[in-house]
């Protein structure tokens, strides 16, 4: 007797489908985007804070999908979200000073910074804060694509512990 998955496997040609997926995948980058230009990208409120997106698993329209890029902009003595999950970032500090805790503790960077945020087994806990009373602080935050090889959790979960203070949905 065969399961239920056995029979609509035998349904399909799965080879077929690689052919088809490869020629999807062909004709995506065809016309796709080569240069991701910042003024073209608009800037999101989310729970994480304020992101403008250059590169992320849900956008079809970019010639490469193997990075997660985006940079995140907080407000005068502002903070992002608290967030944990698999770590395994490198942030790159365009403007700004302050400082960002991982795992309760605390690593200060200014401009031109780069911060690598560990992966760990059992994931990170990150929260970024500006230092500034006056000025936005703005970072990139870059990470493999790993969301088609490990799903969103990558492993450990990922879930927002705390929004963004200026998040509204």
């Amino acid at each position: 007797m065969t399961s239920e998955r056995t029979q609509k496997l035998q349904a399909r040609n799965l080879w077929n489908e690689l052919v088809a997926l490869r020629d999807e995948q062909r004709a995506d980058r065809a016309n796709a985007v080569q240069v991701v230009r910042r003024k073209d990208l608009p800037q999101e409120n989310s729970q994480q804070g304020l992101l403008r997106w250059y590169m992320h698993p849900a956008l079809r329209d970019i010639v490469l999908k193997t990075l997660s890029i985006y940079e995140q902009e907080l407000p005068p003595r502002g903070r992002s979200g608290r967030l944990q999950f698999q770590g395994g970032q490198v942030m790159f500090v365009i403007e700004g000073n302050g400082y960002t805790l991982i795992d309760g503790v605390k690593y200060p960077w200014k401009r031109r910074d780069v911060l690598n945020l560990p992966t760990k087994k059992d994931g990170i806990v990150v929260q970024h804060f500006n230092a500034d009373d006056d000025k936005p602080a703005r970072y990139l935050i870059v990470e493999p694509n790993l969301f088609a090889a490990t799903g969103v959790d990558r492993g450990c979960g990922f879930e927002m512990l705390e929004n963004a203070p200026d998040y509204s949905p």
